[in-house]
Protein backbone atom coordinates (compact mmCIF):
# COMPACT_ATOMS: atom_id res chain seq x y z
CA UNK A 1 0.00 0.00 0.00
CA UNK A 2 1.60 3.44 -0.94
CA UNK A 3 -1.28 5.66 -0.18
CA UNK A 4 -4.39 7.15 1.63
CA UNK A 5 -7.76 6.55 0.31
CA UNK A 6 -9.89 8.39 2.39
CA UNK A 7 -13.19 6.26 3.81
CA UNK A 8 -12.46 2.96 2.41
CA UNK A 9 -11.67 -0.35 4.12
CA UNK A 10 -7.99 -0.06 5.55
CA UNK A 11 -6.33 -3.41 5.93
CA UNK A 12 -3.35 -4.90 8.45
CA UNK A 13 -1.07 -7.10 7.82
CA UNK A 14 -3.61 -9.63 8.41
CA UNK A 15 -6.18 -8.48 5.78
CA UNK A 16 -8.89 -7.19 8.67
CA UNK A 17 -10.04 -3.67 8.34
CA UNK A 18 -8.15 -1.83 11.20
CA UNK A 19 -10.03 -1.67 14.61
CA UNK A 20 -8.94 1.51 16.29
CA UNK A 21 -11.63 4.08 16.36
CA UNK A 22 -11.59 7.67 18.22
CA UNK A 23 -8.06 6.83 18.29
CA UNK A 24 -4.33 8.69 18.48
CA UNK A 25 -1.02 8.62 17.34
CA UNK A 26 2.22 8.12 18.87
CA UNK A 27 5.44 7.47 17.34
CA UNK A 28 8.60 6.72 19.23
CA UNK A 29 11.85 4.69 18.84
CA UNK A 30 11.18 5.52 14.30
CA UNK A 31 7.84 3.62 14.60
CA UNK A 32 4.46 4.57 14.51
CA UNK A 33 1.82 3.44 17.35
CA UNK A 34 -2.14 3.58 16.29
CA UNK A 35 -4.27 3.37 19.20
CA UNK A 36 -8.51 3.40 19.31
CA UNK A 37 -11.43 1.93 20.28
CA UNK A 38 -11.76 -1.80 19.98
CA UNK A 39 -15.29 -2.25 18.42
CA UNK A 40 -17.07 -5.88 17.93
CA UNK A 41 -19.26 -7.09 14.90
CA UNK A 42 -22.87 -5.91 15.15
CA UNK A 43 -22.24 -3.41 17.68
CA UNK A 44 -24.04 -0.55 18.28
CA UNK A 45 -23.02 2.71 19.73
CA UNK A 46 -20.00 2.90 21.60
CA UNK A 47 -19.98 0.32 24.58
CA UNK A 48 -16.54 -1.16 25.60
CA UNK A 49 -16.47 -5.05 24.95
CA UNK A 50 -12.55 -5.83 24.55
CA UNK A 51 -10.70 -2.48 25.30
CA UNK A 52 -8.21 -0.76 23.42
CA UNK A 53 -6.66 -2.31 20.04
CA UNK A 54 -2.82 -1.01 19.16
CA UNK A 55 -1.26 -1.23 15.49
CA UNK A 56 2.27 -0.81 14.27
CA UNK A 57 3.74 1.23 11.21
CA UNK A 58 7.12 2.41 9.82
CA UNK A 59 5.31 4.05 6.88
CA UNK A 60 1.92 4.98 8.12
CA UNK A 61 -0.06 2.88 5.10
CA UNK A 62 0.75 -0.44 6.36
CA UNK A 63 -0.04 -1.43 9.89
CA UNK A 64 1.21 -4.51 11.48
CA UNK A 65 -1.72 -5.74 14.27
CA UNK A 66 -0.32 -5.77 17.74
CA UNK A 67 -3.27 -7.09 19.60
CA UNK A 68 -5.54 -5.69 22.46
CA UNK A 69 -2.99 -3.50 24.79
CA UNK A 70 -5.96 -2.49 27.38
CA UNK A 71 -8.58 -5.00 28.02
CA UNK A 72 -11.97 -4.63 30.03
CA UNK A 73 -12.51 -6.19 33.18
CA UNK A 74 -14.81 -9.34 32.85
CA UNK A 75 -18.88 -8.38 33.82
CA UNK A 76 -19.16 -8.63 37.74
CA UNK A 77 -15.56 -7.39 38.12
CA UNK A 78 -16.56 -4.16 39.91
CA UNK A 79 -13.90 -2.59 37.85
CA UNK A 80 -15.00 1.10 36.58
CA UNK A 81 -13.39 -0.80 33.52
CA UNK A 82 -15.93 -3.89 33.83
CA UNK A 83 -17.27 -4.88 30.12
CA UNK A 84 -20.28 -2.55 29.20
CA UNK A 85 -18.40 0.69 30.00
CA UNK A 86 -18.37 3.44 27.85
CA UNK A 87 -14.45 3.67 26.64
CA UNK A 88 -13.50 6.85 24.45
CA UNK A 89 -10.78 8.26 22.77
CA UNK A 90 -7.67 6.68 24.13
CA UNK A 91 -4.87 8.67 23.71
CA UNK A 92 -1.29 7.92 24.62
CA UNK A 93 1.84 9.73 24.83
CA UNK A 94 5.28 8.85 25.84
CA UNK A 95 7.06 10.22 29.24
CA UNK A 96 10.78 10.30 28.60
CA UNK A 97 11.85 10.73 32.31
CA UNK A 98 9.97 7.72 33.89
CA UNK A 99 9.98 5.77 30.12
CA UNK A 100 6.71 4.55 30.84
CA UNK A 101 3.55 5.33 28.36
CA UNK A 102 0.62 6.42 29.85
CA UNK A 103 -2.85 6.06 28.49
CA UNK A 104 -6.08 8.42 28.94
CA UNK A 105 -10.02 7.79 28.36
CA UNK A 106 -12.93 9.30 28.24
CA UNK A 107 -14.99 6.85 30.60
CA UNK A 108 -18.46 6.39 31.72
CA UNK A 109 -18.72 3.47 34.13
CA UNK A 110 -21.06 0.54 33.57
CA UNK A 111 -24.60 1.57 33.97
CA UNK A 112 -24.66 5.15 33.98
CA UNK A 113 -24.84 6.09 30.66
CA UNK A 114 -23.07 9.37 30.29
CA UNK A 115 -23.32 10.92 33.62
CA UNK A 116 -20.27 9.40 34.97
CA UNK A 117 -18.19 12.23 32.92
CA UNK A 118 -14.95 10.62 34.10
CA UNK A 119 -11.02 10.13 32.57
CA UNK A 120 -9.18 7.06 32.72
CA UNK A 121 -5.86 6.43 33.32
CA UNK A 122 -3.79 3.19 32.65
CA UNK A 123 0.26 2.70 32.41
CA UNK A 124 3.06 0.69 30.33
CA UNK A 125 7.01 -0.08 30.15
CA UNK A 126 6.34 -1.10 26.66
CA UNK A 127 4.15 0.87 23.73
CA UNK A 128 2.62 -2.51 22.70
CA UNK A 129 1.82 -2.85 26.65
CA UNK A 130 0.06 -5.06 27.88
CA UNK A 131 -1.53 -1.72 29.65
CA UNK A 132 -2.30 -1.47 33.51
CA UNK A 133 -5.71 0.15 34.26
CA UNK A 134 -4.76 2.81 37.52
CA UNK A 135 -7.94 4.74 38.60
CA UNK A 136 -10.63 6.91 36.97
CA UNK A 137 -11.06 10.27 37.87
CA UNK A 138 -13.35 13.68 37.97
CA UNK A 139 -10.08 16.19 36.62
CA UNK A 140 -8.94 18.60 39.26
CA UNK A 141 -11.40 18.28 42.21
CA UNK A 142 -10.81 21.15 44.70
CA UNK A 143 -9.24 23.25 42.23
CA UNK A 144 -10.74 26.28 40.69
CA UNK A 145 -9.66 27.20 36.64
CA UNK A 146 -7.07 30.06 36.77
CA UNK A 147 -9.27 31.81 34.71
CA UNK A 148 -12.28 31.53 36.44
CA UNK A 149 -13.82 34.96 37.50
CA UNK A 150 -13.74 35.92 41.82
CA UNK A 151 -17.53 37.19 41.50
CA UNK A 152 -18.69 33.59 40.26
CA UNK A 153 -16.92 31.62 43.24
CA UNK A 154 -19.30 33.56 45.47
CA UNK A 155 -22.50 32.75 42.94
CA UNK A 156 -25.00 30.32 43.69
CA UNK A 157 -24.78 27.60 41.91
CA UNK A 158 -28.47 26.86 39.65
CA UNK A 159 -27.57 23.69 38.05
CA UNK A 160 -28.26 21.44 40.70
CA UNK A 161 -30.88 18.16 39.52
CA UNK A 162 -29.94 18.88 35.76
CA UNK A 163 -29.15 16.59 33.36
CA UNK A 164 -27.70 16.48 29.98
CA UNK A 165 -29.49 15.68 27.13
CA UNK A 166 -26.90 15.53 24.37
CA UNK A 167 -26.26 19.63 23.16
CA UNK A 168 -28.02 22.10 25.13
CA UNK A 169 -28.29 23.53 28.95
CA UNK A 170 -31.23 25.77 29.97
CA UNK A 171 -28.86 28.53 30.87
CA UNK A 172 -25.25 29.98 30.17
CA UNK A 173 -22.72 27.84 32.26
CA UNK A 174 -21.29 30.70 34.43
CA UNK A 175 -25.05 31.36 35.27
CA UNK A 176 -25.68 27.59 36.30
CA UNK A 177 -22.16 27.58 37.96
CA UNK A 178 -21.37 24.45 36.55
CA UNK A 179 -17.85 24.68 37.65
CA UNK A 180 -18.78 25.37 41.33
CA UNK A 181 -21.24 22.77 41.45
CA UNK A 182 -18.91 20.35 40.60
CA UNK A 183 -15.94 21.80 42.47
CA UNK A 184 -15.33 19.09 45.15
CA UNK A 185 -16.22 15.93 42.85
CA UNK A 186 -14.05 17.35 40.41
CA UNK A 187 -15.57 18.62 36.71
CA UNK A 188 -16.68 16.51 33.98
CA UNK A 189 -14.47 15.22 31.56
CA UNK A 190 -15.66 13.64 28.31
CA UNK A 191 -13.96 14.01 24.55
CA UNK A 192 -11.19 14.06 25.39
CA UNK A 193 -7.39 14.74 23.92
CA UNK A 194 -3.54 14.74 25.12
CA UNK A 195 -0.42 17.03 24.01
CA UNK A 196 2.94 17.31 24.85
CA UNK A 197 4.59 20.51 24.74
CA UNK A 198 8.15 21.26 23.33
CA UNK A 199 9.11 21.51 27.52
CA UNK A 200 8.08 18.13 28.46
CA UNK A 201 4.81 19.43 30.13
CA UNK A 202 1.34 17.50 28.81
CA UNK A 203 -1.99 18.69 28.80
CA UNK A 204 -5.43 17.03 29.13
CA UNK A 205 -7.63 18.67 27.06
CA UNK A 206 -11.29 17.47 27.25
CA UNK A 207 -15.13 18.43 26.81
CA UNK A 208 -16.51 20.01 30.29
CA UNK A 209 -19.36 21.09 32.18
CA UNK A 210 -22.46 19.29 30.32
CA UNK A 211 -20.00 19.39 27.08
CA UNK A 212 -20.55 23.34 26.91
CA UNK A 213 -16.98 24.12 28.31
CA UNK A 214 -13.35 23.14 26.86
CA UNK A 215 -10.83 22.64 29.79
CA UNK A 216 -6.87 22.41 29.22
CA UNK A 217 -5.17 20.96 32.25
CA UNK A 218 -2.20 20.27 33.13
CA UNK A 219 -0.46 16.95 33.72
CA UNK A 220 1.75 15.79 36.65
CA UNK A 221 4.96 15.59 35.60
CA UNK A 222 4.58 11.46 35.74
CA UNK A 223 2.00 12.22 32.87
CA UNK A 224 -0.43 10.02 35.30
CA UNK A 225 -2.36 12.94 37.39
CA UNK A 226 -3.73 16.10 36.97
CA UNK A 227 -1.92 18.72 38.56
CA UNK A 228 -4.46 20.84 39.54
CA UNK A 229 -3.84 24.00 37.05
CA UNK A 230 -6.27 24.16 34.45
CA UNK A 231 -8.69 27.17 32.81
CA UNK A 232 -11.45 27.27 30.46
CA UNK A 233 -11.96 28.25 26.73
CA UNK A 234 -14.83 28.45 24.48
CA UNK A 235 -17.30 28.56 27.68
CA UNK A 236 -20.74 28.14 26.31
CA UNK A 237 -19.67 27.12 22.77
CA UNK A 238 -20.24 23.00 23.07
CA UNK A 239 -16.91 22.05 21.45
CA UNK A 240 -16.21 18.42 21.60
CA UNK A 241 -13.57 15.97 19.31
CA UNK A 242 -11.01 18.05 20.27
CA UNK A 243 -7.59 17.65 18.94
CA UNK A 244 -4.77 20.11 19.45
CA UNK A 245 -1.19 20.25 17.99
CA UNK A 246 1.70 22.98 18.01
CA UNK A 247 3.43 24.52 14.69
CA UNK A 248 5.57 27.20 14.81
CA UNK A 249 5.57 28.33 18.04
CA UNK A 250 1.81 28.66 17.50
CA UNK A 251 -0.93 25.93 19.31
CA UNK A 252 -3.61 24.87 17.11
CA UNK A 253 -7.12 23.56 17.89
CA UNK A 254 -9.68 21.66 15.79
CA UNK A 255 -13.15 20.38 17.03
CA UNK A 256 -16.49 19.63 16.40
CA UNK A 257 -20.09 20.65 17.63
CA UNK A 258 -22.22 18.58 19.45
CA UNK A 259 -24.70 16.45 17.38
CA UNK A 260 -24.27 12.63 18.48
CA UNK A 261 -23.04 10.59 15.99
CA UNK A 262 -24.27 12.87 13.39
CA UNK A 263 -21.28 14.88 11.54
CA UNK A 264 -21.10 18.81 11.40
CA UNK A 265 -19.10 21.86 10.63
CA UNK A 266 -15.74 21.59 12.62
CA UNK A 267 -14.11 24.54 13.79
CA UNK A 268 -10.93 25.35 14.50
CA UNK A 269 -8.71 28.04 16.50
CA UNK A 270 -5.45 29.23 17.05
CA UNK A 271 -2.93 30.82 20.36
CA UNK A 272 0.26 32.30 20.70
CA UNK A 273 0.36 30.37 24.45
CA UNK A 274 -1.57 27.30 25.70
CA UNK A 275 -3.30 29.16 28.38
CA UNK A 276 -4.37 31.39 25.23
CA UNK A 277 -6.51 33.89 24.75
CA UNK A 278 -7.86 31.57 21.42
CA UNK A 279 -9.26 33.27 18.36
CA UNK A 280 -11.49 30.75 16.60
CA UNK A 281 -11.09 31.13 12.83
CA UNK A 282 -13.85 28.82 11.58
CA UNK A 283 -14.27 25.98 9.24
CA UNK A 284 -10.67 24.45 8.26
CA UNK A 285 -12.50 21.92 6.30
CA UNK A 286 -12.43 22.49 1.86
CA UNK A 287 -14.07 20.82 -0.57
CA UNK A 288 -16.86 18.10 -1.03
CA UNK A 289 -19.21 17.89 1.94
CA UNK A 290 -16.94 20.17 3.83
CA UNK A 291 -19.63 21.43 5.74
CA UNK A 292 -19.74 18.33 7.56
CA UNK A 293 -16.20 17.79 7.54
CA UNK A 294 -16.13 14.67 5.02
CA UNK A 295 -18.64 13.23 7.45
CA UNK A 296 -15.83 12.63 10.33
CA UNK A 297 -14.94 13.81 13.20
CA UNK A 298 -11.67 14.91 14.72
CA UNK A 299 -9.72 12.66 16.77
CA UNK A 300 -6.21 13.46 16.22
CA UNK A 301 -3.81 15.65 14.52
CA UNK A 302 -0.26 14.65 14.43
CA UNK A 303 3.39 15.27 12.78
CA UNK A 304 4.82 13.84 10.13
CA UNK A 305 8.67 12.46 11.66
CA UNK A 306 10.81 14.08 9.84
CA UNK A 307 8.77 16.26 7.49
CA UNK A 308 9.11 19.71 9.37
CA UNK A 309 5.64 22.02 9.21
CA UNK A 310 3.70 18.46 7.90
CA UNK A 311 0.80 16.95 9.74
CA UNK A 312 -1.74 14.62 9.40
CA UNK A 313 -5.84 15.29 10.18
CA UNK A 314 -7.01 12.10 11.52
CA UNK A 315 -11.06 11.49 11.48
CA UNK A 316 -13.43 8.89 12.21
CA UNK A 317 -16.74 7.95 9.65
CA UNK A 318 -18.51 7.23 12.70
CA UNK A 319 -21.07 4.08 11.90
CA UNK A 320 -23.35 3.81 14.78
CA UNK A 321 -25.70 0.64 13.69
CA UNK A 322 -22.50 -1.06 13.13
CA UNK A 323 -19.19 0.41 14.95
CA UNK A 324 -16.89 -1.97 13.87
CA UNK A 325 -17.36 -0.95 10.09
CA UNK A 326 -16.38 2.57 11.03
CA UNK A 327 -13.94 4.56 8.37
CA UNK A 328 -11.28 6.81 8.89
CA UNK A 329 -10.36 10.25 7.13
CA UNK A 330 -6.66 10.71 7.03
CA UNK A 331 -5.52 13.78 5.03
CA UNK A 332 -2.87 16.51 5.06
CA UNK A 333 -3.03 19.67 6.73
CA UNK A 334 -2.45 22.97 4.98
CA UNK A 335 -1.18 26.33 6.23
CA UNK A 336 -1.87 29.86 4.86
CA UNK A 337 -0.66 32.60 7.23
CA UNK A 338 -2.37 31.78 11.01
CA UNK A 339 -4.72 29.63 9.42
CA UNK A 340 -5.08 25.94 8.75
CA UNK A 341 -6.81 23.66 6.46
CA UNK A 342 -8.18 20.69 5.10
CA UNK A 343 -8.56 20.11 1.63
CA UNK A 344 -11.01 16.98 0.50
CA UNK A 345 -8.59 14.35 -1.36
CA UNK A 346 -9.78 10.93 -2.51
CA UNK A 347 -6.56 9.44 -2.88
CA UNK A 348 -3.20 10.77 -1.32
CA UNK A 349 0.44 10.33 -0.55
CA UNK A 350 3.18 11.56 1.63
Amino acid sequence: MKNFTPGEIWPDNKGVHINAHGGGILFVDNTYYWYGEHKTAGEAGNVANVGVHCYSSKDLYNWKDEGVVLTVMPEGSGSDIEQGCILERPKVIHNTKTGQYAMWFHLEPKGLGYLGARSGIAVSDNPTGPFTFIKSVRPNAGHWPKNFPDELKEMPVRAEGYRFDGGSIPAHPDTLNIVKRDLEEGQMARDMTLFVDDDGKAYHIYSSEENSTLHIARLTDDYLDHSGEYARFFVGRFMEAPALFKKGGKYYLMASGCTGWAPNEARSAVADHIWGPWKEMGNPCQGEEAYRTFRSQSTYIFPLAGKEDQFIYMGDRWTPTDAIDGRYIWLPIRFDEERFFIDWQESWSL
